[in-house]
């Protein structure tokens, strides 16, 4: 018998690197209404990777706990810190920013993000891929956010990032996936490829769809930080990123143009006695 259910994460384990992951959510830390707050959340999430943005962090007027509410998610549920280059616009930028990351926290792992575009925050291919390449040559473990295009994707992967984080919509929007068509897309042309959804999602639904579709995670920030609830809702999306999992692993009935019936219209189906 098929072993189902919503404790059957490790043996549906994933990996980047020699890293082994059972959680298929990754949360963000920015936003939310107290550190208190915060690391409830990450509780709730069950997620194993956290991300923080290094820029706002050193701007931020002290952190009133927040490195130590990281730093205890890190060590209770296993939990590993992926800082962030949010706010760089340039390759040089983030190169900078990522190994001063290095340094204070201790880690290889780098979140990279080049934003070409104030408005989308979309990211800006050219520079995105530079300093991707010269990260990679640095020893880092590159988590690229980038968009959907294809073609960024496979320079990205050519640059020596083990795996691609398309977004899903622009970040903070919550519109979920608005390119489901290039999603998949992705998916199709980059089968062993580990695959993150980021940026864009705002309803636990959105997470569900995508792990559907076939991507290995997904990462989310203001969808629980701008929450009423934010635990509550940290929760929410960890169940719903099992359940669109195991979906997955299952198989999606697939669609039909016109209606199919389910119950047979002839013959005996069933038996009924007296």
């Amino acid at each position: 018998m098929t072993d189902v259910g919503f404790n059957n994460q490790a043996q549906d384990a994933w990996a980047v690197g020699d890293i082994t992951l059972t959680s298929r959510f990754l949360l963000g830390t920015a936003g939310y209404p107290s550190p208190q707050v915060l690391g409830q959340a990450i509780a709730a999430s069950g997620s194993q990777i956290v991300t923080v943005g290094l820029k706002r962090q050193l701007a931020a007027s002290g952190d009133n706990g927040f490195v130590d509410i990281i730093r205890a998610a890190l060590e209770t549920q296993g939990a590993r810190l992926l800082p962030n280059t949010a706010g760089c616009t340039t390759a040089r930028e983030a190169i900078q920013l990522a190994h001063m990351a290095r340094e204070l926290y201790d880690t290889n792992w780098v979140k990279l993000e080049v934003v070409g575009d104030e408005y989308t925050l979309q990211p800006d291919p050219v520079e995105l891929v530079e300093a991707a390449r010269q990260l990679a040559k640095d020893g880092f473990t590159v988590f690229p956010y980038c968009t959907d295009d294809l073609v960024t994707c496979k320079r990205l992967l050519d640059a020596g990032c083990p795996l691609l984080m398309p977004w899903g919509a622009p970040i903070g929007s919550g519109q979920g996936l608005v390119n489901p068509f290039a999603l998949r897309l992705l998916r199709e042309r980059l089968p062993g490829v580990v695959l993150i959804i980021d940026a864009g999602i705002g309803a636990p639904s959105h997470a569900a769809q995508a792990m559907e579709m076939g991507f290995d995670a997904v990462l989310l920030n203001s969808a629980v930080s701008q929450s009423p609830d934010p635990v509550r809702m940290a929760a929410a999306f960890g169940q719903a990123i099992e359940a669109g999992r195991a979906a997955y692993l299952a198989g999606v009935m697939a669609k039909q143009d016109f209606a199919t019936a389910t119950t047979p219209v002839t013959g005996n189906p069933f038996l009924i006695g007296n």
